[in-house]
């Protein structure tokens, strides 16, 4: 009966706190340092807040302090680590495995997907060495995924909703090649979501202004089953810079697809207590470049979001008609006053308006300027829906059997909850029969029953006494209480921990030379990584590379099948037709030269930095 966990994102203590109501079995959040979305940054006292209410449903607090490191933050690092303990953080989620030659907390460790872990070598690898789970490489189908179940027991965590990352397991140099900024450092400045020309060998532009990198989101809800089924641990959704309203939205929807997964193959969630949420998810209503099942059930969905990496939103039609102010769609309008919309212009540039009302068919929006008859628009703001999500306050309650019966010198108020734990209270009273027996119960019950300020809900309530007693309302509320905070406690000792320290061994890792990509920065990782049999190590690119004609992306996405000029598939003719080498130029003058490896069984595309 496997345990599956929903791991949702927190850019922050209240998003956090939102994800946990929402039905998340586990968030993972940024500290105030070293994390790889620098932007995302929280404080010890949030973090230790945020885990503090979720600890009270069993849930658990992982702390990203996932960047790599210089020789002179090792130090502070470690330090930090060990205050994110302290906080109440459940897990690190690190890359730089020069943490591991230092003296970490004894917390389970998470290896970061930049840590390419990509095949069972490499996944078993870390469960040697100490991990207790690895973030296993976007890239991955369900049979490379069920490969690496057999060869580990780690925990195996796998993205399932939200952005991508064109680069194989997000190891990407592109942002730090073209500005400095690294990916590995928390600061990417997302090249890929920029817009470029595609040119031949001979200098012939074959695509103008495309976002030729830009990839859908990922979306595998058809899939949750199927990944249960390979033995997936952690069902993660990306987004540690996505708002309180598209975290909630997702983690409903997630939380409502995956329990009825789990109702059928016979699973359950790793934390405790029902989600009830007062609006309908839809993760359409919400930030995403269109959906993709990536590579999961092989090549041959869509990958690419080349007309815009922002929010176009849900179609709704085609203009049929443009009057002074107005238009109308060639079906019934869904628009309300105060939505978004989103159209391409004859550019093929995105643009936009806001919807100022609706009357009958047609819609007056703020600016009619490129709408015209035969264009598309879409909704990418539904403002009923956000105006819904904005003032939700979801529950979240731990169902419990309450059962008052009489004891010696009064009455006893016991509970057990739906995890087993359970716990009591006694109020010392006179045993007064009550006068309206029937009445006095019915009161009694309801009285007990009240812990809507609490995190528990009364699932039953039994009065195992020889006949109704007549109790003061103020007795039966402070002994209700009283329960309750016992409760609390009991749950908190009883909370499922686990602690793992790190014994250093020289287990072989499984390649004998590190290239830049494996980032290196630091003298404790080269130590590692030589006490693992590996001494050929290239530093890593942040150490001050010169990148120009390296490698700094390698992508399973591919142009070339993308736009339907693969060789695989019988189009060998139509690509000789466009000379290479191929190159991608943005719009200040740098080029990009791309590299296909068709005979690879996996199939590559490799963008080298040309400056």
């Amino acid at each position: 009966m496997p345990t599956v966990e929903l791991l949702a994102p927190a850019k922050d203590l209240e998003t956090g706190i939102a994800a946990v109501n929402c039905g998340a079995d586990a968030v993972y959040i940024g500290a105030s340092r070293f994390s790889a979305r620098e932007a995302a940054g929280n404080s010890l006292a949030d973090i230790a807040a945020l885990a503090r209410h979720a600890h009270r449903y069993f849930a658990r607090v992982y702390a990203a302090v996932n960047t790599i490191l210089r020789d002179d933050e090792i130090d502070e690092a470690v330090r930090l680590c060990h205050d994110l303990a302290g906080a109440g953080a459940d897990g690190l989620i690190i890359q730089d495995v020069g943490l591991l030659e230092r003296g970490l907390p004894p917390l389970p460790l998470v290896a970061s997907t930049q840590m390419h872990n990509h095949t069972p070598e490499r996944v078993r690898f870390l469960e040697e060495v100490g991990f207790s789970r690895a973030i296993l490489a976007r890239e991955l189908d369900l049979d490379g995924i069920r490969a690496i179940r057999r060869a580990t027991a780690l925990e195996l965590e796998v993205f399932v909703h939200g952005a991508l990352c064109v680069c194989m397991s997000g190891r990407c140099g592109l942002s730090y090649a073209v500005g400095g900024r690294s990916g590995n450092r928390g600061q990417c400045a997302q090249p890929c979501r920029r817009s470029y020309s595609l040119v031949d060998g001979q200098g012939n532009t074959r695509v103008a202004e495309r976002h030729l990198l830009s990839l859908r989101d990922l979306n595998l809800t058809p899939h949750l089953g199927a990944l249960v089924a390979a033995g997936v641990s952690s069902f993660k959704i990306e987004g540690r810079l996505k708002n309180r309203a598209y975290v909630m939205n997702v983690v409903g929807h997630y939380r409502q697809a995956l329990d009825r997964v789990l109702a059928g193959q016979g699973g359950r969630k790793s934390s405790s207590g029902k989600a009830t949420l007062d609006f309908a998810p839809n993760p359409d209503k919400t930030f995403n470049r269109g959906y993709t099942t990536y590579f999961l059930t092989g090549r041959g969905a869509a990958v690419a979001s080349p007309d815009s990496p922002k929010h176009v939103g849900e179609p709704l039609g085609s203009v049929r008609s443009v009057g002074r102010d107005s238009f109308t769609l060639d079906g019934p309008t869904a628009l309300r006053s105060g939505d978004g919309i989103t159209f391409y212009d004859r550019d093929r540039q995105l643009d936009g308006s806001l919807v100022n009302r609706v009357q009958g068919a047609r819609v007056f929006p703020r600016k009619l300027g490129g709408i015209a008859p035969g264009v598309r628009v879409f909704r990418n703001h539904d403002h009923a829906f956000a105006a819904q999500v904005a003032k939700s306050r979801p529950s979240r309650v731990i169902a419990v059997d309450l059962a008052l019966s009489e004891i010696p010198l009064g009455i006893r108020l016991a509970a057990v909850d739906e995890d087993g734990v359970s716990a009591s209270a006694t109020l010392p009273c006179a045993k007064l029969r009550a006068d309206k027996p029937d009445l006095a119960s019915a009161d009694i019950r309801q009285r007990l029953a009240k812990l809507g300020d609490t995190e528990f809900a009364a699932k039953r309530v039994d009065l195992a006494w020889t006949a109704p007693l007549h109790l003061a309302a103020k007795d039966v509320n402070g002994l209700r209480r009283a329960l309750a905070k016992n409760l609390a406690a009991a749950r908190a000792q009883a909370r499922p921990t686990e602690r793992r320290t790190i014994v250093p061994n020289d287990t072989p890792y499984p390649a004998t030379k590190l290239d830049f990509r494996d980032n290196v920065l630091n003298d404790k990782a080269r130590a590692f990584y030589r006490r693992h049999h590996v001494y050929d190590i290239e530093p890593a690119a942040e150490s001050g590379l010169d990148m120009k004609g390296r490698t700094v992306m390698t992508t399973r996405y591919c142009l070339k099948y993308e736009m339907g000029l693969c060789p695989r598939e019988g189009r060998a003719g139509q690509t000789a037709a466009w000379p290479e080498p191929w190159f991608l130029l943005d719009d200040e003058g740098r080029k990009l030269r791309l590299a296909f490896h068709c005979e690879t069984p996996a199939c590559r595309m490799e963008i080298v930095y040309q400056g």
